[in-house]
């Protein structure tokens, strides 16, 4: 939990710094960069945790994979690291990331669907989407067919299930809690 405020405090610092600056592109590109790296390479990932490993040998790391990076961007990978909160930097990138999402006015949506959308319905989706969420809606769309028809949207920790397999369980649900309605009385 303390990991989390300390990530918080330091994203929160870069974007008020890149906003401040008139530099959010180049720093969030950076700062993409940056946690892609981390998260696709365990040696790095390993190598900003150890303990055993001296700050100026990971900071000569870092300056290798910013060298086309923003100087704001180096500095602030360079802070970090003077503070020995290197072991925090993915955390630090992935809240960022966040932050600068809802500053935008942005958000992505992970949607699983029983079969592939049309750019008709992608569009009505979004449409939707964009208008309930008050938002500019990024798709990661994903197939599986145990839905047999429908959608799942997921927006950060909400999910809004459309499926055809939840108003299904739904109706299964009232009909045993409530019984059967036939529209006969005795």
């Amino acid at each position: 939990m303390a990991d989390s405020k300390v990530s918080y405090r330091y994203a929160s610092s870069l974007l008020g710094l890149a906003v401040e600056k008139k530099i959010l592109d180049a720093v969030s590109e950076d700062v993409e960069m940056v946690r892609s790296a981390i998260e696709k390479n365990a040696m790095l990932r390993n190598l900003l945790e150890s303990p055993v490993i001296k700050p100026h040998s990971k900071a000569s790391i870092m300056d290798e994979i910013l060298s086309k990076a923003h100087p704001e961007t180096k500095k602030f990978v360079r802070f970090v690291i003077d503070k020995n909160r290197e072991d925090l930097l993915f955390g630090i990138t992935s809240v960022f990331l966040r932050l600068r999402d809802e500053y935008i006015g942005f958000v992505n949506v992970s949607i699983k669907t029983a079969y592939e959308f049309n750019d008709e319905q992608k569009k009505r989706l979004k449409e939707k989407l964009e208008s309930l969420l008050n938002k500019k809606v990024g798709f990661n769309f994903e197939i599986d067919k145990s839905l047999v028809g429908g959608f799942i949207a997921q927006v950060n920790d909400t999910v809004y299930d459309a499926s055809l397999k939840h108003q299904l369980d739904l109706l299964r649900t009232q009909l045993l809690e409530g019984g059967i309605y036939t529209g006969q009385t005795n």
